[in-house]
């Protein structure tokens, strides 16, 4: 009976060095979530200016206009 208890120490000792294994991954998970939000902010697109010519004619819009 007195082996028993051993066991049952080091399962205690191995699953508490799991969850706290687990938390750390979790935090630097986390914190990489945090600088990647950082600096990815998505920029708004702005305001597509349409043109018109001489009869009122909306002009087409170019590549360079998105």
């Amino acid at each position: 009976m007195g082996g028993n208890s051993r066991t049952t120490f080091a399962k205690r000792q191995k699953e508490r060095a799991r969850q706290e294994k687990q938390a750390d991954k979790a935090q630097r998970r986390a914190q990489r979530k945090l600088e990647n939000q950082d600096k990815t902010t998505p920029e708004k697109p702005g305001d597509v200016v349409i043109t018109y010519d001489e009869e009122g004619n909306p002009e087409g819009l170019g590549f360079h206009d998105f």
